[in-house]
């Protein structure tokens, strides 16, 4: 399972937010490069950066510190908020994104997200399903729609969909614990025995213990955020697992 430490970025600083709400904004680090190379010092090699301007703003805004990050690391960058157009995309890749998350848009104009997977192939796509009370939530988790999680995420899978970021946004930065139970479902109605979904764990990850259950699960990956910045997790502890689980 991959180890994806998180930065949200409000006018170029590092922050978190709870349950996306932008009232609860916490300013961790003036630098995300900082906090980058931090994370790269440690063996991580992947990063979700977060551009919640351009999620408010509905099109990309802090491709800077993207283009920064990806410049002066070796970190490997899925990016997102706010990407609406194919000039987004391009901005994005050029600036140095491996992947990007496409959220709001896969649910408000699908054929665009459709055109993505077709035009950029599906280990370059990530689709962002983020859920509250198991309902897709959009723009930047301010609207909730009437889509279903799964038959959401199913919907996609038709499409060539690999990757999956899925968000309980109830549990996002509650240091609460993961939806252990809601990814179980995930995985067993979206996989099967030639398709395996790559889902990606994010929200309410609260202290080390919970990352070799997500394992267990079969998650292919986890963000964590508030966690890390809060000091509920030590980045000498996802070193180790990292070491460890790279020995198997």
């Amino acid at each position: 399972m991959r180890i994806i430490p998180a930065i949200d970025i409000i006018e170029g600083k590092c922050v978190r937010l709870s349950k996306g709400d932008y009232n609860t904004k916490k300013i961790y680090n003036e630098n995300p490069l900082e906090v980058a190379k931090s994370f790269e010092d440690h063996g991580i090699q992947n990063l979700h950066l977060v551009d919640l301007d351009g999620a408010r703003s509905k099109h990309i805004v802090n491709h800077k510190i993207l283009e920064q990050i990806a410049s002066k690391t070796a970190l490997k960058i899925d990016f997102g908020g706010g990407l609406k157009t194919d000039e987004d995309l391009r901005i994005a890749f050029e600036s140095g994104a491996n992947q990007i998350t496409g959220g709001s848009i896969a649910v408000k104009d699908p054929e665009t997200f459709k055109s993505w997977i077709e035009k950029f192939g599906s280990e370059k796509i990530i689709l962002g399903a983020d859920a509250n009370n198991e309902k897709i939530a959009v723009s930047g988790w301010q609207e909730e729609s009437k889509l279903e999680l799964i038959p959401f995420i199913q919907e996609y899978q038709k499409e060539g969909v690999q990757y999956v970021i899925c968000t309980d946004i109830s549990k996002d930065g509650m240091l609460k614990g993961p939806a252990f139970e809601l990814y179980k479902r995930i995985l067993e109605e979206t996989s099967s025995e030639d398709k395996k979904l790559k889902l990606i764990a994010s929200g309410g990850i609260s202290e080390f213990g919970e990352l070799p259950k997500l394992a267990e699960l079969g998650c292919e990956g986890t963000i964590i955020g508030k966690a890390i910045y809060e000091g509920r997790i030590q980045l000498k502890q996802l070193e180790k697992f990292i070491l460890q689980k790279d020995n198997f």
